[in-house]
């Protein structure tokens, strides 16, 4: 199978029937074997009936229904599960992404060998204010934290080989950054290309204001994990040693200072009563707790059944 087209979607009765056909004409036109793969997420609209009746009509069309609402990632991650094409394509079910783009997609990876291509809305016809201005933000953040050149990282338009999405896990809401994940799992042959992006037709927009706060703390999370997932002494202990040599180290001073003024008979407080000796013994106190903590990570590690999970690429025998 060339194509999986994985499409998860809430409460989009309106646009789905014009999304199948265009999906279709795109498929036949290009000679593509395909499966569309709508994974409804608790929508409360019709959405499941008109897949259902999508799919009496085109073999290729499959469904899954989540009982409740449970978020974008869960999705993708079931959509990826069921995904047999060498090629998988994500958008979204809103008509904002275009299937004529999947032609030139579907040629990155399978010609071009790129593991992931991730499409870049360059001309947005979102307000402003609204979500313009903070993805800019957003994606300038995320270019810098996480060392990869994307522009618009959180883009619903993207393709992969089939071997990057079933090596790769997503949860909670970390669907924003599948590149970061893929280039972790050594996917690192990740591209971008210049997408078409069309105004909303039907309904309104199931994101806010708060993604932008909790994407930026969900890119904390996978960066830190992506490096030091399998290492935490190496931060916690590398971190706290430093912090309890700087306490450790200003506390001597004051000590030794006492000593001196003591034995030179020079007048000096005692040490209890300057505010620099409890900056001091704060350091040393976090800094124990930092190094005890990554001793403990490494403990839980040693017992922890994904220690020795590695993702082999290829094999001789």
């Amino acid at each position: 199978m060339n194509l999986s087209l994985v499409i998860p979607l809430l409460n989009e009765q309106e646009s789905l029937p014009e999304l199948h056909d265009w999906i279709v004409r795109v498929m036949e036109e290009n000679g593509y074997t395909y499966e569309l793969i709508f994974v409804d997420d608790g929508s409360r609209d019709g959405s499941w009936a008109v897949i259902e009746q999508l799919s009496a009509k085109n073999p290729h069309v499959k469904g899954i229904k989540f009982r409740r609402n449970y978020g974008k990632s869960p999705a993708l991650h079931m959509g990826f599960d069921m995904a047999q094409g060498d090629v998988v394509i994500t958008m979204d079910a809103d008509l904002q992404d275009s299937p004529d783009e999947i032609p030139e997609l579907y040629k990155m990876i399978s010609v071009d060998d790129y593991d992931l291509v991730s499409g870049w809305k360059k001309k947005r016809y979102d307000s402003a204010l609204s979500k313009n201005l903070p993805s800019k933000f957003y994606n300038f953040a995320n270019r810098k934290i996480s060392g990869i050149p994307l522009h618009d990282m959180n883009c619903g338009l993207k393709a992969y080989k089939k071997q990057v999405v079933k090596s790769i896990e997503i949860y909670g809401e970390m669907h924003r950054f599948i590149p970061v994940m893929a280039k972790a799992a050594g996917f690192d042959k990740i591209g971008e290309k210049i997408v078409h992006h069309q105004a909303r037709k039907y309904g309104m927009s199931k994101f806010g204001w708060s993604r932008f706060i909790n994407g930026f703390l969900d890119l904390l999370t996978i960066t830190f994990f992506s490096k030091f997932g399998k290492r935490p002494m190496h931060f916690f202990g590398l971190v706290g040693t430093l912090v309890f040599v700087l306490g450790f180290g200003f506390a001597f001073y004051l000590g030794a200072f006492k000593i001196w003024a003591t034995l030179n008979h020079h007048p000096a407080r005692l040490l209890t009563e300057r505010p620099s000796f409890y900056i001091s013994l704060t350091c040393m106190v976090i800094g124990s707790m930092m190094f005890l903590a990554g001793f403990l990570g490494e403990l839980v590690l040693r017992n922890s059944s994904i220690r020795n999970q590695y993702l082999i690429d290829k094999t001789i025998k």
